[in-house]
């Protein structure tokens, strides 16, 4: 069953209170290297059947008007997997 993935993330200038918590524990668990960590969502939607054109369009409209918060975030990327 082929499966739509929604990625969402806040956009750069928001301020991320997740991704700096997450940052801030990595080096205390023994973690290094990382710069900074920003945290976002992702959604993942099954389809009934193959993802036509028309699909994958209804997936990109649900993406920027529902699944995310065009205010404060960014759709990334919508993507087909199987």
């Amino acid at each position: 069953m082929p499966t739509i993935v929604v990625h969402v993330m806040p956009k750069p200038e928001i301020l991320d209170p997740q991704g700096k918590a997450v940052g801030a524990a990595l080096p205390r668990l023994g973690f290094h290297g990382f710069a900074s960590v920003r945290q976002g969502k992702r959604f993942e939607l099954a389809v009934d059947g193959d993802v036509t054109e028309e699909l994958l369009a209804q997936a990109r409209d649900a993406a920027s008007t529902m699944l995310s918060n065009p205010v404060i975030e960014d759709v990334v990327a919508v993507e087909v997997v199987d």
